[in-house]
């Protein structure tokens, strides 16, 4: 799938508001905020609905509440190309209790959006609606481009100061976005807060007065855990529907060449961000952790060797094994597999001994973002 060109790319309307019985709508507010004011981000994605509750904290933000909860909401789209009326029920009720959290913490200022199921499925607009009747939340659904510059900016903090070249992958349930960063031109002490200024966007306005990040390019694959493992369902041999999934998704990353000739493990200067829950499963496997540890996990450095260690013990435990293991949990068992090929196949094209996994993803995005616009993050070191 062609990347689509940044320049065109907007963001995509709130479904329009309705005179309808049920909830009193939920809407963002827009003045100068106190210091002190929470911020929500949710995602909703193909597998799972999260929402992070947060306040600036510096130049962080300090997290006041957290919600997470499979949904599927894209079980079955791949067959049907809409989404299903249980699956839309089960997302119905995890956002009533997000909305619960949003008044219980008075939340005024939120970005609530939902990513690659509402993109592609026929009954998108209508799904917008029933949840803005059912439970008053303003959900917007965001165009690849937003969604991966968003994954990028939750990642600022993990970028070394050493690093001039930078690939960060976001791996998700119906989608996988890749954005190749040029650094060069940044000093090494500002890089991590450049990553932060492209929450404005991918091409540096003319008159920014900062050394830009060059974003030399990005893609977004249709292709994610849940919707990959769905496209090769009929192949009942564990090992051959690893390697058909993992050669299937290379063939998709042709149309993602930021280089002749791209940086690898030989390059001091080339680094590999990778945000989700693929990649911290793989690093809690290979840090033996029967308990999950963000603590360890977010920001641990792993190479090409230790993660083909881990994902060959994947494949010796088979199905059954899997489901048992805890540091892999039953909420993850089902997908790891597809999500492994994912990373296998990256690796394969991009071998690294400085891959850094990022607890962190789409909503701590939107929560840099909403605090970046509003002035409340101060300008200290990330």
């Amino acid at each position: 799938m062609p990347p689509e060109d940044p320049a065109k790319i907007s963001r995509a309307p709130r479904a329009p508001r309705h005179d309808l019985r049920g909830p009193a709508p939920i809407s963002p507010t827009h003045d100068r905020p106190d210091p002190a004011e929470l911020y929500a981000a949710l995602d909703l994605g193909t597998n799972s609905c999260r929402m992070l509750i947060a306040q600036p904290k510096g130049a962080q933000l300090h997290v006041v509440d957290s919600f997470s909860k499979s949904v599927q909401l894209g079980n079955g789209l791949e067959q049907s190309g809409r989404l299903s009326r249980a699956s839309m029920a089960r997302t119905i009720g995890a956002l009533k209790i997000c909305r619960r959290k949003l008044e219980t913490h008075d939340v005024k200022r939120m970005r609530l959006v939902a990513t690659e199921a509402c993109r592609r499925a026929t009954n998108a607009e209508e799904f917008i609606r029933l949840v803005e009747r059912e439970t008053g939340l303003p959900l917007e659904i965001i165009k690849p481009e937003e969604e991966a510059r968003l994954a990028v900016v939750s990642c600022a903090p993990l970028v070394s100061r050493k690093t001039e070249q930078l690939l960060v992958v976001d791996i998700g349930g119906g989608s996988t976005e890749l954005v190749w960063i040029d650094l060069t031109r940044v000093p090494s002490h500002d890089r991590a807060r450049a990553i932060m200024r492209l929450h404005t966007g991918f091409q540096a306005g003319e008159n920014d007065p900062f050394p830009g990040a060059k974003v030399v390019d990005w893609i977004s694959i249709p292709l994610g855990v849940a919707t990959l493992k769905d496209q090769f369902r009929d192949v009942t041999d564990d090992a051959a529907r690893f390697a058909l999934m993992s050669w299937h998704f290379e063939e998709c990353l042709a149309e993602f060449s930021p280089y002749a000739d791209a940086a690898g493990d030989s390059d001091p200067g080339f680094q590999i961000v990778g945000t989700s829950g693929t990649v911290t499963t793989v690093a809690a496997t290979h840090l033996n952790l029967r308990r999950y540890d963000r603590n360890k996990v977010d920001g641990l450095r792993m190479t090409t060797e230790q993660i083909d260690r881990v994902i060959r013990s994947y494949l010796s435990m088979g199905p059954e094994g899997r489901r048992n293991d805890p540091r892999i949990g039953r909420g993850r068992h089902a997908l790891i597999m597809s999500g492994a090929a994912i990373l296998q196949a990256l690796l394969r094209v991009w071998p690294t001994d400085r891959l850094s996994v990022a607890d962190r993803g789409l909503r701590e995005g939107l929560l840099y973002a909403q605090m970046s616009a509003d002035g409340v993050l101060d300008d200290g070191p990330l």
